[in-house]
């Protein structure tokens, strides 16, 4: 299982947790995973996010690999300007 950080705007689509689990190998299946486990999470997803995987932004790599000590954000996609 994956322990996945939940920005405050996101807190109560996932029953006001600040932290949920997922069983999840990559940044796509912490999606997949949290909007199975969380439906109300589907919009905020699709709006666009960034996930932080042990400090590093992985904005578009849903491939990339997360492990179970892995610490892991659902972050506000993050804008250049």
């Amino acid at each position: 299982m994956v322990e996945v950080n939940l920005w405050s705007g996101l807190r109560a689509l996932a029953g006001g947790q600040d932290k949920v689990e997922i069983e999840a190998n990559t940044v796509g299946e912490v999606l997949a995973g949290l909007v199975a486990k969380y439906p109300g999470l589907q919009d905020a997803i699709d709006a666009g996010v960034s996930v932080a995987v042990d400090g590093r932004i992985i904005a578009f790599g849903l491939t990339e690999e997360v492990k179970p000590d892995s610490e892991v954000y659902l972050l506000q996609r993050l804008k250049g300007g």
